[in-house]
This record gives C-alpha cells, structure tokens and sequence, in this order.
C-alpha cells in the first residue's frame, strides 16, 4: 500500500497541479463524461479505463483509483476487484448501496481491500455500516450528523478515510474530524457533482494523504461550487461555470474552508 504524507489543502491543491497525476476511474456510465472534464479542469489526467485484464495494470501506473459503484456491470464489477488489489491509493463511493443488492454485496466485498477513502451522502455510510437501510435510490434521507458515528466506525474498520457529502460535508478517519461548510445546491442538479468529487479525491491521493485529500476536495468544490452559482442561470449554465471555477481556483482560496 502507497502511503501519502499529509499537507495542507493549498500545498496538496499545488502540488496535484504541478504533478499531474493519473486517475483511474471505474466509474457509473451516466457521469465518465462529467467526472473526465472536472479532472481535467481541476489538473489531473483521467483514464475510464474499467476491462478486466487492464483494470490491475492501470491502477499498477495511477497515482489513485476511483470505484465508483453507480452502475456495476459484470464487467466492471471484476474490474474494480483487479484494481483495489493492487494497493494503489483508491476511493469508494458506493452509489446507492442499501437500497439495492448487487452493489450492496460488492461494496462490502471491496471493503476488505481497504479503501483509503470512502465517500458518500449520508444514508450510503449508514447503510454500509450497517446502521441504516439506504436512501431513495442515490438521494439521501439522511443528515452528514447523523451519520457521524457510523462513518467513525467504518473509518476505524478500514484504517482510512470516510468524507460525507451534505450541506455541510464531515470529514473523518480514526482520530480526526473536520467540515467543510458551503457549496451550491445546483450541484445536486447536475448528473455526476458528486461523483466526480470522488474522482477530486482520488487524484489528490497521489500527492496527499486520505484525510487531506477529502478535505481538500471537498473545500474546491465548496468553494468552485458557490463562484458557479453566482456565473449562471440554471443547472446548464452552472455546469460549464462549475468546470471554469475549478480551472480557474486559486490555492489560497481554500484557506480556511475547512473548519475541525
């Protein structure tokens, strides 16, 4: 296993910049697009790449994998099986896991491979820790608070990271706990906000640690989110000004987004 050492979230914002690094995403077919152009924008090199046979020669050269469980083909179920058993540093997001049973089973076989994050709204972390029955579909019915003790637990079970996603995102692993407050509502108005955060954090897993690495995520899209509202009119308009707003983001301008 590849293990980062943390920096603050401007320094590890820099250095994926000055990096770049790849990004393997096995990820649900409604958000390649989106998740390909935010890392992109935000300086990183994506590659979708999700065959069985190349799926584990991949993830051997990326500097971070995303396994993102919105639509787990055979195909890609196996994929990510190759992928995670390589140790390169790998995020989780379980896409509707509890409410439906293919990607339940899955995401909890995964979890033996240790992700070094796991992100995902509240109702996901309460169902893969066995404290709730999942949300309506992929939308929560759940708060980020009310999901604190269960993301503590599968922090601990994982040795890792658990990030929330909400109006107010949590941030934890064994020891530490932060938020990140802020962001626009019009990103749950755009297919793939939130996956692709999940990629942003895979990327920054190859140049910081799992902790700082969804911190500082989730900071640039609090922070890229908000500048995008203010550029559009609507949903379309705020995904083209959500991309320019990660292009465009300064490090410093993550100063202090990120409270303990």
């Amino acid at each position: 296993m590849v293990v980062r050492t943390s920096s603050s979230p401007s320094t590890a914002l820099a250095e994926l910049r000055a990096t770049p690094p790849l990004v393997q995403c096995i990820t649900n077919t409604v958000v390649t697009n989106f998740t390909a152009n935010a890392l992109l924008a935000l300086g990183s090199s994506p590659a979708m790449c999700d065959i069985p046979g190349e799926a584990g020669l991949f993830a051997g050269i990326a500097g971070g994998v995303l396994v993102n469980l919105g639509t787990p083909t055979a195909e890609q179920r196996d994929a990510a099986r190759e992928a995670v058993a390589v140790g390169t540093p790998w995020v989780l997001d379980p896409v509707a896991v509890g409410a439906l049973p293919v990607r339940t089973a899955l995401a909890h076989e995964l979890l033996a491979s240790r992700p070094t994050i796991v992100r995902g709204n509240a109702s996901e972390i309460l169902a893969l820790a066995g404290a709730g029955a999942g949300g309506r579909g992929v939308d929560s019915t759940d708060s980020p608070e009310a999901a604190r003790e269960a993301a503590r637990s599968l922090a601990v079970r994982t040795g890792g990271t658990v990030a929330v996603s909400g109006p107010v995102d949590l941030i934890v692993d064994a020891e530490r706990t932060a938020l990140v407050p802020g962001g626009s509502a019009l990103l749950t108005k755009v297919t793939g906000g939130g996956c692709a955060l999940g990629a942003a954090m895979a990327g920054l897993l190859a140049v910081t640690d799992g902790f700082t690495a969804a911190t500082t995520a989730s900071a640039i899209w609090a922070v890229a989110s908000e500048r995008a509202e203010v550029a559009s009119r609507g949903p379309g308009s705020f995904a083209v000004a959500f991309l320019d707003a990660l292009a465009t983001l300064e490090p410093a301008e993550l100063d202090g987004r990120v409270t303990a």
